[in-house]
Order: structure tokens, then C-alpha cells, then sequence
């Protein structure tokens, strides 16, 4: 279910209790001791109008300046409180974007580029920028003129009835334009996000728009998806300028009505001199405060907005982990079929229909079959990385689904041909995170023959690794990443082309270690290299169903 950006934003704030009772609780002093500035100013004059100069009017403007002198302290500590709610804002948002990532079901990033999803991330500094407008301006001025217009109404009980016709006027004009405003303000964040996913397609295959740049599809494609963004923000600024004309009126007839009221009150004798100046300084500071309302208008379009990108990743469903069952096992795992049945949402014909098979404990199995026969979807089943439709996946006699996940991942590796070199040093990439004995390192290392490259690097192993390995031969990155799958020792083994650009020589020699009928695990491997069935002990083949 869609949640919706303001519900997300009570959300939001829902986190920050403690932290937002105080600054209201500020906003609420400040609100009642910028109060004493017009009624100190009123006592000041109805001194000066005696002619005589007494401690009581020194004292009156030591008063009004003290109390000037409590409100810059109290908005300080205001600044400081959502400094913090912005610091931990921004770590909150970093850690739930690294631990969700690798747990979103693979089935929802099919049609979904992942890297793009990370962009949103950048919103969370939106939300970083608008929150003191939206906890300490806004906060500030909606306090105030509440409190001026209660004061006010101290002088006249009239004052109570414009009050509340201002009220009625203000809120008819957010109900009425708000919507509009964040609905026109979502769909030109949609084109930013495209623009911005689109200008990364041109920074990863900058090579190919380098050849053919002459026909100019970049540009033409480029035009097309901000003239969408620029139609949005036209429209989006339409709503922002007929809200600002509303303001400017409904500041106009607050500026009249309490004016020309206050001046019938003195013309009454009902109100002094005294009085009547400082309830214009109560209208000033009324209409300041709706001035600030008015500016702080775009960024809450931006943060509601902000809050709905960032909600696009958060609400993307999570891996399951609801088994308790551990691997208790010395041998390689065993696997088992029976009748797996899996298809995508939204294709018809299923790729696997009452797909069944054995794999026992330590076996050296390679899948085979025609292209679309679904071999390395079948790899992907085994590794829990899609679930079946119907029948079920037995490890070690126990349903897949039984086993707590992240403890299973343990004894399994899993090497796929997509490029999964991050960007961090030769030791990183091939433990990750791992606790690996120096010892067992070093002799993954001289079996793959890696320590021949590393010695030419400055700093061998702790060496820096750009992203993807863009300067790293491809062998050497399909030997970092079979060491990353055989240094912790795993029990199952699952693999497709994993040494596809390595020699032939030191491929036969891997494919021996790997395949040793004495190594304690279990290999499935998708391979059209026929040196791997020549030392399986089981071939599967897989036909289109």
C-alpha cells in the first residue's frame, strides 16, 4: 500500500519526540516573550507622555531588552536540537539504504536499474535543509500569530472574530491549492530522477555515445526528458506564484482589518495611544510571521516530496527470514527438487513447470541445456535468491525456506558472471567483512596464482581496487572473485562461467582443485567449458518447458 507524503512526514517526525517538544516548547516561549516587546513598548510611552524621566521606564527597557536577549538564546538552542534530528537523520538514512539494498527481493529490481535507486538518497539532504524552516520558522510563526491575535483580543473581544475569519481564510487556501502544489511538485521530481538515471547511462556506456556522438541520440534523448521536467516545474511554479497572489491578499486584508480596526478603537476611546502603537507592532509582527508561512510554503513542497522518493526504496519488500534451522554439516550439502514450479509476474508461460531432481552430498554436478532453458535462474533458485511458485527446494533433507537465511549464506558461495568488484582493496573484495586466517589467504592466493599480480602492486593485497576493476585484467577479476566464493570453505558451490577469460592451463588446474572428489562441498556449475563434465560425477539437463 502507498503510503502518503504527509503521512511519511508524521512518521518522520514520530522518530524525534523528546526533541521536537522541545523545540515548541522554545517556540513557545519565544512566542509569549516576543510578546512583552509591544506591551513594554506601550508601558515606555505611556511614561514618556508623563514627561518625567524615573527608574520605572529605565527599568521597562531593561525589560524589553532582556527579554530580546532570551529569544536569540532559546532560538540557539533551537538550532542546536534540529542540528542533531539533521545529523541523525542523515545516518538513519544511510544505514537503512546500505541494509536494505541487498535485502530487496530480487524479483521487484528486475525492472528497477538498483544503482538508480540510490539517487534517492541525495533527498535525504532535501529533508536535511528543510526541516529547520519547517520546525523553527514555521513553528515559530504559526506560535506567533496565534499569540498576537489572542493579545490583540485583550484589547478588543472584536479582534476574536477577525482572528477567526483570517484563520478560515488560511486554511481554505492551503485545502485548496495544497494538493495541487505537491501533485505538480512529485511529477517534476520524477523527471529529475529520469534525467539524472539517463545522464548515468551515459556515463557507463560513454564509449559507444563517443562513436556514434555524430547522431546525437544522447542530446535528443537528454532534450526530451527535460523539456518533460521543465513543463512539470512550469506548472508546478504556476501553483507556487497563484498561492503567493492569494498570500499577498489575504496579507492585505490582515494588514487592513486589524489597522483600520485599531484606528476605530482610539477613534472610540477605546483604545489609548499607548495601546494602539503597540498593537501595530502586533500587526508588524503578524504579518512577518504569515510572510514567513509564505516562504516556507516551497519547502515543505520539497521535504513531503523528499520523503515520498525516499519511501519508494523503504516500502520495496525485504527477503523473508522467518526459518530457525542452522547447517550442521561436515559434508557438502544436498539438494533437492521436487516439482519447482517458477515464472515471472509477468510473463505467461513458466520457465520451470514440476522441475525435479537429486543432488547428493559432495557431488560435482554441471547444468546443461539450450539457451532459455533456464540454467542460471535455476542457480539463482538454489542460492534463495528467487523463490519457487509451488513445489519446494530441500537442503540436507530440509526445506530451503526452514533455514535462517543469513547462517545458510555462510555455507554457500555463489559466483555469477556479473562484475561484483567494488571499490576498496584486493583483501576487501575477497573477504568481505570476513574474519579469514592470514595463513588461509595467502595459499587461496598462490592456488590462483594472484600473488604473480599482487607483487607488482605498491602495496600487494591492501592495494586499491577501482570500481568494477576498471583497470584490472578480467582473469584477475574472476580470480578475486573465486576466491571470495573458496576462502571461507563453503558447502555448497555455485557458479556459472566463473573462469571464462582465465587461461587454459591454469583454468584445468582450478577446475581440479575445485572438483577434487576430497574437497568437502558440493558444486553446481553452468559452464559450456567441457573440461567441467569431465570431472562431474552428475550431469542435469535443463529443457524449455
Amino acid at each position: 500500500m502507498t503510503i502518503q507524503p504527509i503521512k511519511r512526514f508524521w512518521n518522520l517526525l514520530a522518530k524525534f519526540k523528546i526533541e521536537l517538544r522541545q523545540i515548541y516548547f522554545y517556540a513557545l516561549i519565544i512566542g509569549i516573550v516576543n510578546l512583552t516587546l509591544p506591551l513594554g513598548i506601550q508601558a515606555i510611552i505611556n511614561f514618556l507622555q508623563t514627561g518625567e524621566l524615573t527608574s520605572t521606564w529605565v527599568i521597562l527597557v531593561g525589560f524589553v531588552l532582556v527579554g530580546i536577549a532570551i529569544t536569540g538564546f532559546l532560538q540557539v538552542l533551537q538550532l542546536r536540537i534540529v542540528e542533531n534530528i539533521q545529523q541523525d537523520l542523515f545516518a538513519r538514512s544511510a544505514f537503512e539504504f546500505a541494509y536494505r539494498l541487498p535485502k530487496i527481493t530480487l524479483l521487484q529490481l528486475d525492472k528497477i536499474h538498483a544503482p538508480e535507486l540510490v539517487n534517492r538518497f541525495f533527498d535525504t539532504l532535501t529533508i536535511q535543509k528543510g526541516l529547520p524552516k519547517i520546525l523553527i520558522d514555521f513553528s515559530l510563526a504559526a506560535f506567533q500569530i496565534v499569540f498576537g491575535l489572542v493579545l490583540l483580543a485583550i484589547y478588543s473581544p472584536y479582534f476574536i472574530l477577525l482572528g477567526l475569519v483570517l484563520a478560515f481564510i488560511l486554511w481554505l487556501i492551503f485545502k485548496v491549492t495544497g494538493p495541487q502544489g505537491l501533485d505538480t511538485s512529485l511529477k517534476e521530481s520524477k523527471y529529475k530522477y529520469k534525467l539524472a538515471h539517463w545522464l548515468e547511462e551515459i556515463a557507463r556506456i560513454n564509449r559507444s555515445f563517443k562513436v556514434y556522438a555524430k547522431n546525437k541520440f544522447h542530446l535528443d534523448k537528454t532534450d526530451d526528458i527535460v523539456s518533460g521536467y521543465l513543463v512539470s516545474r512550469e506548472k508546478h511554479f504556476k501553483v507556487l506564484i497563484s498561492q503567493f497572489k492569494l498570500f499577498v491578499g489575504f496579507k492585505v486584508i490582515v494588514a487592513a482589518g486589524l489597522l483600520l480596526l485599531g484606528g476605530y478603537l482610539v477613534f472610540q476611546e477605546r483604545m489609548n495611544i499607548g495601546q494602539f502603537v503597540a498593537a501595530e507592532i502586533i500587526i508588524i509582527l503578524i504579518i512577518n510571521s504569515i510572510e514567513k508561512v509564505l516562504r516556507s510554503i516551497d519547502t515543505i513542497y520539497d521535504v513531503l516530496t523528499a520523503l515520498d522518493k525516499i519511501g519508494y526504496v523503504t516500502d520495496l519488500k525485504l527477503d523473508e527470514n522467518k526459518g530457525k534451522a542452522i547447517v550442521n554439516s561436515e559434508k557438502g550439502l544436498s539438494l533437492k527438487a521436487r516439482e519447482l514450479v517458477f515464472g515471472f509476474p509477468d510473463e505467461k508461460k513458466k520457465i520451470f513447470d514440476n522441475l525435479s531432481f537429486d543432488i547428493n552430498a559432495n557431488d560435482k554436478v554441471v547444468l546443461v541445456g539450450k539457451s532459455g532453458s533456464g540454467k542460471s535462474l535455476l542457480l539463482q533458485i538454489m542460492a534463495g535468491i528467487h523463490e519457487v511458485d509451488d513445489g519446494e527446494l530441500y537442503v540436507n533433507d530440509i526445506p530451503f525456506s526452514s533455514y535462517q537465511s543469513e547462517t545458510l549464506y555462510e555455507s554457500v558461495g555463489i559466483s555469477f558472471p556479473v562484475n561484483q568488484i567494488f571499490e576498496g582493496t584486493f583483501k576487501e573484495n575477497i573477504l568481505l567483512g570476513r574474519n579469514i586466517d592470514d595463513k588461509e589467504i595467502s595459499e587461496i592466493i598462490k592456488l590462483l596464482k594472484l600473488d604473480e599480480y599482487l607483487i607488482h602492486q605498491s602495496q600487494g593485497i591492501d592495494s586499491f581496487v577501482d570500481s568494477g576493476g576498471r583497470r584490472l585484467p578480467r582473469s584477475i577479476i574472476q580470480k578475486l572473485l573465486v576466491a571470495r566464493i573458496i576462502i571461507g570453505k563453503p558447502k555448497l558451490l555455485l557458479m556459472e562461467d566463473p573462469l571464462l577469460f582465465i587461461e587454459e592451463e591454469e583454468k584445468k588446474r582450478i577446475i581440479d582443485y575445485i572438483m577434487d572428489t576430497k574437497r568437502n562441498w558440493t558444486v553446481v556449475v553452468v559452464s559450456a567449458y567441457k573440461y567441467w563434465t569431465e570431472k562431474s560425477n552428475k550431469i542435469i539437463e535443463l529443457k524449455k518447458s
